[in-house]
């Protein structure tokens, strides 16, 4: 079974590359993320045709996530199960009967948090920990779970190109490292490091600069997994030739291959 991730910036923008990635990559499931429209206007066609099926969670012009999937889900949670309200809408969560029984995929799309200076950090770093609780939750039943996404986080200094460029960015604050690295505390798997150590490994890439012709890249977009799906994990790629199409987005596809298949 196939899991990807994608920031795809803007579904309307990008449908034209999705569908010409989906035809290629044939992914099981797809969280996307920044899809940047409303339910009803996501244009459902192309991918209603190839197969797929369609949860979203969408909002007017920003934010919002889907999971595009081969198979229905379950069941679906739109936002976190805690009672707090919440407008932007950033997190969607579905589960999916596999072979033995359930695999649990959630879309995450984590807010950026710049300007510092601003209420958008603390709105950062309090939907962090609102995220470590709700995985801490997920993670006390035992199943196989996949928190995938743009969580808008450099882990390491080996996930920029230069992490001088990225001091004083709120992806790269040590609050911010240290509230990722209070997730994964919780016994998460980070497939991508998992599978490159060394770093260098990049998933997004400006407009700005020739960042994508020199390289220029950080590591943003990662797919943590329980110990459950950590043990199923067969291999992890990023796929970078989606970067160098027509009109990009400045994300591109992390993918998951699980020894799981669809019940």
């Amino acid at each position: 079974m196939k899991i990807a991730t994608w920031n795809i910036n803007g579904i309307k923008a990008r449908q034209d590359n999705l569908v010409r990635w989906l035809e290629i990559a044939s992914p099981d499931i797809v969280c996307l993320q920044e899809i940047k429209s409303v339910d009803e206007g996501f244009p459902a066609g192309p991918f209603l045709d190839l197969g797929y099926h369609l949860e979203t969670h969408g909002q007017k012009g920003f934010n919002g996530v889907a999971l595009l999937s081969k198979k229905p889900p379950e069941d679906v949670q739109r936002g976190f199960p805690d009672g707090e309200d919440d407008v932007q809408s950033r997190y969607i969560e579905g589960v999916f009967s596999v072979q033995g029984g359930v695999i649990r995929v959630a879309s995450i799309y984590l807010p950026n948090g710049n300007p510092v200076d601003t209420p958008k950090y603390p709105y950062k770093l309090e939907w962090m920990e609102r995220l470590r609780r709700h995985a801490r939750q997920r993670l006390s039943l035992e199943e196989p779970l996949v928190l995938a996404g743009d969580y808008n986080v450099i882990p390491r200094p080996c996930d920029c190109h230069d992490p001088a460029v990225w001091a004083g960015d709120a992806l790269f604050l040590p609050q911010t490292r240290e509230a990722f690295s209070q997730l994964l505390g919780l016994g998460l798997h980070d497939a991508v490091a998992g599978a490159d150590e060394a770093g260098g490994q990049y998933t997004f890439w400006d407009y700005q600069a020739g960042a994508w012709q020199k390289n220029n890249g950080i590591r943003i977009d990662h797919m943590l997994l329980s110990a459950e799906a950590a043990d199923r994990l067969a291999s992890t790629t990023i796929d970078k030739t989606v970067r160098g199409w027509e009109r990009p987005s400045d994300h591109v596809p992390v993918i998951c291959q699980f020894d799981y298949a669809w019940a």
